[in-house]
């Protein structure tokens, strides 16, 4: 139960510091320098994929636990690590406002240092860390009140939400086939591309351009502010109900990759 309490907490730090990144975009289109944020946003993946890479060994101990301790529900604990993945992006939610004012804050002093490595060294000093306390600002009823979906796609935050839930349930699912299917553990637990891959399609084709559409209409005037703000708003709840899709689709992409690993084999 600690190493599942440990995945659950890299997972919501992955999720948290993945949704906060939009942050950082709607920063770069508040300032008018959207290429700046994006630098910066590739310093805030970096940190998710680090947690990654303590994550994924941790999992593969929560597996071989489970093989030799029949006992065990391996699938009610990937269900306790995937709640970890929505807490993350609640909290991420709940930080939102206070986010963007730091991430615009970055993005000036980006300029100045000129580099990442001397924005981060700038950054960890304590006079940095109490200024970052002092914009510290929860969301308003105010804020809520203004996300009504009118001007949003709905098809966007539909398939943002799919995506949300392939992405958060691809690895965990391979696991999980890993587990089930003996003969075929190797391969299943590479296998989690197979529901990635959706996502990835999904993202690329026909998320992404959407959203870059609706940010280039507000950083050349033809969209409000407000409308981007509500774009922002609306993409970090349908993750949230993304992360909630996940717990259904956890055995249905389990017995996906059940189906297709031996035809590869």
């Amino acid at each position: 139960m600690d190493k599942v309490i440990w995945v659950s907490v890299l997972t919501l730090i992955i999720h948290a510091v993945e949704t906060l990144s939009y942050s950082i975009r709607l920063a770069g289109v508040r300032t008018g320098k959207l290429a700046v944020a994006l630098s910066l946003t590739g310093m805030i993946v970096l940190l998710s994929r680090t947690s990654n890479l303590v994550q994924g060994p941790m999992m593969g101990g929560v597996i071989d636990q489970a093989k030799r301790d029949p006992g065990i529900s391996l699938e009610g604990q990937m269900h306790i690590m995937i709640a970890g993945a929505s807490l993350g992006t609640l909290l991420a939610i709940l930080l939102f406002p206070t986010a963007v004012r730091i991430a615009v804050k970055l993005i000036a002093r980006l300029e100045v240092t000129g580099s990442l490595p001397r924005l981060v060294l700038d950054s960890v000093s304590i006079r940095s860390l109490k200024y970052a306390g002092s914009q510290f600002k929860l969301p308003t009823w105010a804020m809520i009140s203004r996300l009504r979906v009118g001007g949003v796609p709905k098809r966007l935050l539909l398939l943002n939400m799919f995506v949300t839930g392939f992405y958060t349930v691809g690895v965990l699912s391979a696991l999980y086939a890993s587990f089930l299917t003996p003969g075929h553990s190797t391969a299943a637990s590479m296998s989690s591309g197979l529901v990635n891959g959706v996502a990835t399609i999904l993202m690329t084709l026909l998320v992404d351009p959407q959203v870059a559409l609706l940010t280039d209409r507000a950083m050349s005037g033809k969209a409000s502010m407000a409308s981007i703000n509500k774009m922002y708003g609306w993409l970090m709840f349908s993750r949230f109900c993304g992360t909630w899709l996940a717990q259904l689709l956890l055995v249905p992409c389990t017995m996906l990759i059940q189906w297709m690993v031996p035809l590869f084999s």
